[in-house]
């Protein structure tokens, strides 16, 4: 099977590490009489198929993040894989997605929640280290309101993400689809407030290379698009939670 005439493929994760030696390419698979979930298929293909080329590593945030692998963009022109390479069948790219996605997102939940205790314990050090006007920062009230509502954020966050993993554990990863996407949704913006505070109570060093604090906001910004944008999510959860208000309302949604 082909892959068409051209491709181009952004930010592909892992194709630099010298131990990847096959893709796994999602696209759409000509059944146009079938449901739009079925339309799609995963696709091995290996990285020395004519046609695949690595062109370049790309940047997150400016930081390349080649440790793993990284970012990379491929071109596929023309490549060509026998039809027995498609995973688990065709059309069922997405149902092969989401069986990963939901306790995938959950995983990035539970490491950002820890980047945010992190944080949090930078910003009470440096709050208690340094002075201004006479006084340490933690005595000014905008610092203590900030720590107080980092824990806040950080707690809130941490019980939507607990409540969600109970719920996958119990009923599976399909019936927790609205609690995933909440917890998408949430516990990045979360994150994201403890981090800036903390870059805000550190000043000039909160950007720079003396604090984690710049590269965690850059990794955790990224969990914002990573496994599906907000707007996904967003809407996601409206329609889940308008189904489950249509079960009680006698307006017809």
């Amino acid at each position: 099977m082909s892959a068409g005439n051209f491709l181009r493929n952004h930010v592909v994760a892992g194709a630099g590490n010298p131990n990847c030696t096959v893709a796994i390419v999602m696209g759409k698979t000509k059944n146009p009489s079938a449901s739009r979930y079925n339309q799609h298929s995963m696709i091995i293909v290996p990285m020395d198929t004519p046609g695949l080329k690595l062109i370049r590593p790309l940047s997150v945030f400016g930081y390349l993040d080649e440790i793993h692998g990284g970012h990379f963009e491929i071109h596929f022109d023309d490549v060509r894989v026998p039809v027995s390479n498609i995973i688990l069948g065709e059309g069922r790219g997405f149902e092969i997605a989401q069986g990963r996605l939901g306790p995938g997102r959950i995983h990035h939940c539970m490491r950002s929640l820890g980047a945010a205790e992190a944080a949090l314990e930078i910003l009470c050090q440096r709050a208690a280290q340094r002075e201004t006007f006479g006084k340490k920062l933690y005595h000014h009230e905008v610092i203590a309101h900030w720590i107080a509502e980092c824990r806040l954020s950080i707690e809130q966050a941490r019980l939507l993400t607990l409540k969600t993993a109970s719920k996958i554990d119990m009923l599976g990863n399909r019936k927790a689809r609205k609690e995933v996407a909440m917890t998408k949704v949430v516990v990045p913006r979360a994150v994201l407030k403890v981090i800036d505070c903390a870059i805000q109570v550190c000043g000039g060093a909160g950007v720079s290379q003396d604090f984690p604090l710049a590269l965690m906001f850059a990794y955790i910004r990224t969990l914002r698009l990573a496994d599906g944008p907000d707007e996904v999510h967003l809407s996601t959860i409206a329609r889940w939670e308008l189904l489950d208000q249509s079960k009680r309302l006698t307006a017809k949604i």
